[in-house]
């Protein structure tokens, strides 16, 4: 049996990916969570490459490794919490999550058993950018434009409530 370096790569990507979220519920401290995070969305945005579908492995190395964990990392820099960890005790979250992971990988196993790639043949892979922004802005466009209003009220309201915030600190202080 020959292996392909698509195949090789894919697994590759595939073990970062799952070794990625398993540290993430496994780790203790929050900064190495998020970077066990970082693993899992850059292997994944591999993953996307290996798929021929650039443009999305493009976004989500730009949204999810790149905003989303500086938002995190922000939001856990400016948060106060206490670092107290818990008791080591049986090792009961450890074995439910390995049995957990058995239990997705027979899912994704049996789910792929059988599937078959090749009785449709279509163009995903020609222009596929181009595809992706006509489907938006011309089939999606109503839950395009919602979700950009739901964003816009979301930034509104959190600009909101740090001036509040800011507000009371100053009060207290005088």
């Amino acid at each position: 049996m020959m292996l392909s370096g698509e195949f090789i790569a894919f697994i590759g990507l595939a073990l970062v990916a799952i070794m990625g979220g398993v540290l993430l519920l496994n780790l203790t401290k929050v900064v190495h969570m998020v970077v066990a995070l970082v693993f899992t969305f850059v292997s994944i945005a591999g993953i996307y490459v290996l798929l021929s579908a650039e443009f999305l492995a493009a976004v989500q190395i730009l949204i999810y490794s790149g905003a989303i964990t500086i938002i995190m990392l922000f939001g856990i820099m400016l948060t106060k919490h206490n670092d107290e960890s818990e008791a080591k005790g049986i090792g009961w979250r450890k074995i439910l999550l390995f049995l957990g992971v058995l239990a997705f990988g027979a899912a994704v196993y049996i789910g792929i058993y059988d599937l078959d790639f090749t009785s449709e043949t279509s163009s995903l892979h020609v222009k596929n950018t181009e595809q992706i922004g006509l489907a938006l802005y011309s089939d999606y466009i109503i839950p395009f434009e919602l979700t950009s209003v739901v964003l816009l009220v979301t930034l509104v309201g959190a600009i909101i409530l740090a001036r509040k915030d800011d507000n009371g600190k100053e009060g207290d202080k005088e």
